[in-house]
């Protein structure tokens, strides 16, 4: 069986030496190993097994076993919430921003960073100034993008589809659980708006502010959210020299179904 596996490696590319790659039976079942459990696409054929290629073979092993433990998630919402909450507990901050790509009638795109505030098998909810830049293209063009872009993971998301405005219930509940200051902003903001000086904008804040002095600030009727509802989701996880992983998912119909993509 060692004769058999060392052939192998040797009609792969790889050239054993004394010096570069010890023959001894634990490197041999390692090799095995990784062929059973791993398929041995992700390890090069022309990596020793020797004491030079044992880091190499660690670093991919263990990319292997993050790509295998969501392998078999044939729910893009499932692996979704397994990579979200890998990404909540590994990024410093923002761990929910995407980015939201947009365009009109004319066709010029738009793109900017939002927050993710709800997710699931309906869609991906984000909240905005219905008067704003965005908000105009969204009545134009119903069709977005998504990106998400874990870099401590390595990892990206991309969503495409249609987009449709929360129920007002939902808005009112979410615009509720604001911090105070963020509820006054979203009335004294005309967002996208030109600004002809930062004292303007903070003037209007503190009139709103006594305003609402004592009570609970309403939700502004052009304030709402909207949901994104996938045609479409890529999972791209990075591999070293630029062979990505890509998994996309097309809807189809109530079900999805899944291919791979070239790097």
């Amino acid at each position: 069986m060692f004769r058999r596996a060392r052939r192998a490696i040797v009609a792969g590319g790889a050239k054993p030496t004394p010096k570069s790659i010890p023959w001894c039976a634990h490197h041999i079942l390692m090799y095995l190993f990784y062929i059973i459990a791993f398929n041995s696409q992700y390890l090069p054929k022309r990596w020793c097994l020797g004491v030079c290629g044992c880091r190499a073979f660690a670093k991919t092993a263990g990319q292997a076993r993050r790509t295998q433990l969501t392998r078999g998630m044939t729910d893009p919402f499932s692996l979704f919430d397994t990579w979200f909450h890998a990404a909540r507990e590994s990024e410093i901050n923002d761990s929910n921003a995407m980015a939201l790509a947009t365009s009109g009638t004319d066709g010029r795109p738009s793109v900017r960073m939002v927050l993710l505030k709800g997710h699931g098998p309906d869609g991906f909810v984000f909240y905005t100034n219905q008067q704003s830049r965005k908000g105009g293209q969204l009545v134009e063009n119903r069709q977005v993008a998504l990106l998400f872009h874990w870099k401590s993971l390595r990892r990206q998301v991309r969503v495409e589809g249609a987009v449709g405005p929360v129920s007002a219930a939902e808005a009112d509940a979410y615009f509720a659980s604001r911090g105070r200051d963020s509820q006054l902003g979203a009335w004294a903001s005309l967002q996208s708006e030109t600004l002809s000086h930062r004292d303007v904008f903070e003037a209007r804040f503190e009139e709103v502010r006594a305003r609402y002095e004592g009570q609970d600030v309403p939700r502004p009727l052009h304030w709402g959210g909207y949901r994104v509802t996938p045609e479409r989701i890529e999972f791209w996880e990075d591999r070293e020299h630029r062979l990505h992983h890509r998994r996309l998912f097309l809807r189809a119909g109530e079900n999805w179904a899944e291919s791979l993509l070239y790097p």
